[in-house]
C-alpha cells in the first residue's frame, strides 16, 4: 500500500469510511464480520478510518473502536462531532457548539473509541452562521492538553477553512469528492494544497453508484440513504448511464475495474486528496485498496477529463435530502 500525507498525517493512500457497518447502506453485516473486515482492511495497508458520533448514531463508533484496539497506535482515527444535538444528547442546539459542549461531545466519543486521544476530530459540517474561529480556538486547546492531535472541518467554504486555519491550522478537510460531484475542484481542493491541508473524500463512489452494481430497477428501503440520494432515482439511473458506459471503456483499456478507475482517477488529480469508500466485503476491500496500485500517466488522466467533459450528471447527493431521513443536519 502506497501512502500519501494528509497534513501533518502520513496514511494509506485509500482509507476506509467506516459508516456503512451501522448505518445508510441497507441490511447490516453481523458486528463480528464488520470488525474482521477492518481488520483485513489493515491487513492489507490501510492506516485510515473514519467514524463520527452521528453514525448510527453513536454505535458506530463502538463498533470501530472494537476493531482497532489491536493496532490503534499503528493507525490514524478520525472521528466527527455534529454542530447540532445529536440522538439523547443531554445538551441544546445553542450548547452544541460551544467550548463545553464540543469537550462533552469528544469525551463521549473517547469513551466509545476506547481510546484516550483521537488523531483528527472533525466539525461534522459548519454552520454558516457560526464563527469558525471559535472552534478553531476550541480545537487548539484540546490539541495543546493532547486529547486530538488534528483537526478538520467538513463540507466547508473557502472562506471557513481559511478563517479557521489562521487560528488553527487544520490537518483534514473531508467533503464530498467523485466523478459525480466535483464542486470542491475549483476552490477547496486547490486551497487545502496550497495551505498544506489534506483533503478526504468521502462518497468516492458516489455511494456506490461508479461500480456500476446499481440499476433502475432496484428499490431502497428503510434506513438506506439511496432513497434520499437523487442520483439513484430511476430517472436519474437511465440518465447517467453515460457516464458508466465510459468508465466501462475506460477500466477495460486500463485493466482494471471501474471502481478502480475512479479512485485511481483522483489520486493522480491530486497528492493530497485520500478517498474513504465503505467496503463490506472482502471483494470490495481487495478492489478498492488495490486501485492504489492503478497508476494512470499524464495522457490517460487526460483522457479520462476529456470523456467527463462530454458528460452532464442527473441528480446528486444534498445534506437537506440526507437531514429528512434524520441524518446530518444541513447549513
Amino acid at each position: 500500500m502506497k501512502n500519501r500525507n494528509l497534513g501533518k498525517f502520513t496514511v494509506s493512500s485509500v482509507g476506509m469510511g467506516c459508516m456503512g457497518f451501522s448505518h445508510g447502506y441497507g441490511a447490516l453485516p453481523p458486528e463480528e464480520e464488520s470488525i474482521r473486515l477492518m481488520r483485513k482492511a489493515f491487513d492489507m495497508g490501510c492506516t485510515l478510518f473514519d467514524t463520527a458520533e452521528a453514525y448510527g448514531p453513536f454505535v458506530n463508533e463502538t463498533l470501530v473502536g472494537k476493531a482497532v484496539k489491536p493496532f490503534r497506535d499503528k493507525v490514524i482515527l478520525t472521528t466527527k462531532f455534529t454542530p447540532c444535538k445529536v440522538g439523547d444528547q443531554a445538551i441544546t442546539n445553542e450548547e452544541k457548539l460551544t467550548a463545553k459542549g464540543i469537550r462533552k461531545a469528544l469525551e463521549d466519543s473517547l469513551r466509545r473509541l476506547g481510546t484516550d486521544y483521537v488523531d483528527c476530530y472533525y466539525e461534522h459540517r459548519v454552520p454558516l452562521s457560526s464563527r469558525p474561529e471559535e472552534i478553531a480556538e476550541v480545537m487548539g486547546d484540546l490539541i495543546k492538553e493532547g486529547k486530538i492531535r488534528g483537526w478538520g472541518q467538513s463540507q466547508s467554504t473557502p472562506e471557513q477553512i481559511r478563517r479557521a486555519h489562521a487560528v488553527t491550522p487544520l490537518s483534514m478537510i473531508q467533503s464530498e469528492y467523485s466523478m459525480m460531484e466535483r464542486m470542491f475542484e475549483a476552490e477547496v481542493i486547490p486551497l487545502c494544497k496550497e495551505l498544506g491541508i489534506g483533503f478526504v473524500a468521502f462518497s468516492p463512489m458516489a455511494s456506490g453508484f461508479l461500480s456500476g452494481k446499481y440499476n433502475a430497477s432496484m428499490t431502497y428501503v428503510d434506513d438506506d440513504v439511496r432513497r434520499a440520494i437523487t442520483r439513484f432515482a430511476k430517472e436519474n439511473v437511465i440518465a447517467n448511464q453515460p457516464l458508466l458506459d465510459a468508465l466501462e471503456r475506460l477500466s477495460v483499456a486500463k485493466g482494471c475495474t471501474k471502481a478502480q478507475l475512479a479512485l485511481a482517477w483522483m489520486l493522480a488529480k491530486w497528492p493530497h486528496v485520500v478517498p474513504i469508500p465503505g467496503m463490506r466485503s472482502d471483494a470490495r476491500i481487495e478492489e478498492n485498496l488495490g486501485a492504489a496500485d492503478v497508476q494512470l500517466s499524464t495522457e490517460e488522466l487526460a483522457a479520462i477529463e476529456t470523456e467527463l467533459a462530454k458528460i452532464t450528471i442527473h441528480g446528486n447527493r444534498t445534506d437537506e435530502d440526507i437531514q429528512r431521513m434524520g441524518y446530518v443536519k444541513a447549513q
